[in-house]
């Protein structure tokens, strides 16, 4: 087949700009073939080389005692005693859940586990966090409803339990839903494998299922906004197969067991270009491929399409040549393809042949370390002028209103159609806060959260960065874990506009202010721009993905309330209004700023959690919905009433952060106050439970009436 020859207009269709080619000719001295503009395309798009993102990245921390490998490798490593590491990382996979949702969703799931068994660890748990348009739209039922089937369709068949996670709709996702996956896996720490190849003359190796065309470009498309061309885009959507995943897994941790593997890394975005360039890059060496070798589903494939197609379930390996054969027979048994198709070389080059053709010959150092980097113009996100009157709203329909809302009411119509207990560890399912896994053997745990409140990022970057941090800080203590380690995935519209790069920054500064204090850092992550159509971006939506251990059962908190429990509330409330879950729901209105982050608070409530847990039935924390929301929810999941002291708004619905609501015996709550007294730590009393009326001061609701609200609204609001 003869490549088309290279045009403005072929240029601009692989995304880069006229600078940008001028980059590449002065790089390589020439016109770059189809195939290498293909290449350089991959390389250099926002999605794999981070280039409007990665000089603000550089800031967050990213180490501590606790962090045997930060960002840079497939997921990050994190210690948890016993010669033991938890590995785990979030990421996006946006753009084609909205153009095609079932297969969006699956294939971002099925990335998410390669990113964890490249690394040598065994899954043990999956969350996923989902931003949808208004529930009214016409593609938002749609999107729903192939996301979730998507998400549960592959996670299940897979065999990795879904643990936690998060539903959200607003009209800024209307043109663009998020769809974020996390995965976390268990390895021996010193047995982790990593992707920087080394040697010369060692095989490289192709792993697992056959190259087709699904994805082809799939990496430049997720670069880019949408517009009314959106269907066009349908065929850079990758197709997951879930029990060839599973098979590639366990031939993997099998093949990582003889001792052949060298080095090794999951073919994700940019498929077979990005995983050889990095892996060559990460070893100081050159790379030879031969693409006859590749095994392919579809005949007549070009160079260009086997280096950019996105097919699935697919590795790439440095192999120790004795050890061929051993390597062989594995991926045989598990009946999967294994084929060398390269070497590695001394030079520094990426030489690509085709039909003993030589269809790409680069310098392999430069094409990678030498994307563009970009320090794009931004402005802070200016501050909100103070909240205005809000009139007071009558208590009890204040909280219908919250949980007869999508984003409020429970989501098991959501997470029903996930396994959360499949490989029998799973100590706490999804449904009301952070989710639990044992690990196997142990008497440890591993709790798992995410977290974020777009429209306290989209009012106030910097404390919204740092109040979805505190969050998962607060989801994984009130379950009694110790907050350990975060990723983040940061979804935002057009980095080209400085307001959106101004979210951006902001968001960053908050969130590296808070792993810092709270000493959860991060260590991996992912970053999703251009979530824009039409010119109308989502809001900000940095997700934090946390981990905390539990060293031994007795400290796992996962009581629920009974009759004569008495109600406490860790920390200060003052009533924050401004950017809270009832003034968007009752009232229709975003103002205000959102509540102030004392990260010095939230470490010392959150210590003073871990310390009294022996004190606490009943724990969770307070944040959308404030106080109302936080004791319903409680009360539902319990089937007991409650009856709360306060009847005003400020009281029952502002969000300041910092707090816990714990239900505890009467003597309990004595020693907790007492406790609380000697730590400095501020604890009021405000309620208790019992019967089966939820009464807010002076109004009350049956809690049966309420519960049915609560449990049939979202899956209404979505019929």
């Amino acid at each position: 087949m003869t490549e088309p020859a290279i045009t403005p207009d072929l240029i601009a269709a692989h995304g880069l700009k006229p600078d940008e080619y001028q980059r590449i000719l002065d790089i390589i001295g020439r016109t770059p073939s189809f195939t290498e503009l293909g290449i350089f395309s991959a390389m250099w798009n926002e999605h794999c080389s981070y280039k409007s993102s990665k000089k603000w990245l550089r800031t967050l921390p990213t180490t501590g005692p606790q962090v045997i490998c930060g960002p840079g490798e497939n997921a990050g490593v994190v210690d948890i005693g016993d010669g033991q590491a938890v590995v785990f990382k979030m990421e996006s996979h946006n753009h084609p859940s909205y153009i095609e949702p079932y297969q969006g969703a699956a294939t971002g799931v099925g990335g998410i586990l390669r990113d964890v068994f490249t690394m040598g660890a065994r899954p043990i748990a999956a969350m996923n966090a989902l931003s949808f348009g208004e529930p009214s739209h016409p593609k938002t039922r749609q999107l729903v409803n192939g996301v979730v089937a998507g998400v549960g369709g592959y996670g299940n068949a897979f065999g990795v339990p879904t643990v936690g996670g998060e539903v959200r709709f607003h009209a800024a996702y209307n043109g663009n839903c998020l769809v974020n996956a996390f995965a976390a896996g268990l390895a021996d720490a010193d047995k982790i494998f990593y992707s920087a190849a080394s040697g010369v003359g060692m095989p490289v190796v192709y792993l697992g299922a056959k190259t087709g065309r699904d994805g082809v470009g799939g990496a430049t498309m997720a670069s880019a906004e949408f517009d009314d061309s959106i269907e066009e885009k349908r065929p850079t959507v990758q197709v997951g197969d879930p029990f060839t995943e599973k098979r590639l897994m366990e031939a993997t941790l099998e093949l990582m067991a003889t001792g052949a593997v060298i080095s090794i890394q999951d073919m994700g975005a940019a498929g077979l270009t990005c995983s050889a360039v990095e892996m060559g890059d990460k070893g100081g060496l050159g790379i030879r491929l031969n693409l006859d070798a590749v095994p392919q589903r579809e005949t007549g494939m070009t160079a260009y399409e086997m280096m950019l197609s996105e097919s699935q379930e697919r590795m790439l390996m440095v192999l120790r040549p004795e050890l061929e054969s051993q390597a062989r027979a594995v991926f045989v048994k598990w009946d999967l393809d294994f084929a060398i198709v390269g070497e590695t070389i001394p030079e520094d080059r990426f030489i690509v042949v085709h039909k003993g053709v030589v269809m790409a010959d680069l310098p392999l150092a430069t094409l990678s370390g030498s994307a563009p980097e970009y320090d794009r113009p931004w402005v802070p996100t200016p501050a909100q002028p103070p909240l205005g009157d809000v009139v007071g709203v009558n208590p009890i329909d204040g909280l219908r209103a919250l949980i007869s809302s999508p984003n409020y009411a429970a989501k098991q119509w959501v997470y029903e159609q996930y396994d959360a207990q499949v490989m029998g560890d799973t100590a706490r399912i999804p449904g009301l806060g952070a989710g639990i896994v044992r690990v196997h053997g142990t008497d440890k745990s591993l709790a798992f959260t995410s977290d974020v409140t777009p429209r306290y990022v989209m009012a106030d970057p910097v404390e919204g960065g740092k109040q979805a941090v505190a969050e998962a800080y607060r989801n994984l203590t009130a379950v009694g874990a110790k907050p350990l380690a975060t990723t983040d995935n940061m979804n935002f519209g057009n980095p080209e506009k400085p307001e959106i790069m101004g979210q951006f920054v902001g968001a960053i500064q908050g969130i590296g202010a808070a792993v810092t204090a709270l000493d959860m850092p991060i260590v991996s992550g992912n970053v999703s721009l251009y979530n824009e159509t039409d010119g109308k971006g989502i809001l900000p939506t940095p997700t934090i993905g946390a981990v905390g251990i539990i060293t031994h059962p007795d400290q796992i908190i996962s009581g629920q309330l009974r009759d004569g429990h008495v109600l406490l509330v860790v920390g200060d409330t003052t009533g924050h209004l401004g950017q809270s879950a009832l003034l968007a729901e009752v009232y229709h209105r975003a103002e205000g700023p959102p509540p102030p982050v004392d990260l010095d608070a939230e470490r010392r409530h959150g210590d003073f959690i871990r310390a009294n847990h022996t004190l606490i039935t009943a724990c969770t924390d307070l944040g959308d919905g404030g106080l109302a929301l936080a004791v319903f929810e409680l009360a539902e999941s319990a089937g007991v009433g409650i009856t709360l002291d306060a009847g005003d708004t400020p009281t029952l619905f502002g969000e300041d952060q910092a707090r816990y609501l714990i239900g505890c015996n009467f003597d309990q709550a004595e020693a907790l106050m007492v406790a609380a007294g000697q730590a400095g730590v501020p604890v009021t009393t405000v309620g208790k439970a019992g019967g089966d009326q939820i009464t807010f001061g002076s109004d009350s609701a049956p809690l049966a009436d309420l519960a049915l609200i609560y449990r049939t609204s979202f899956e209404k609001a979505l019929a």
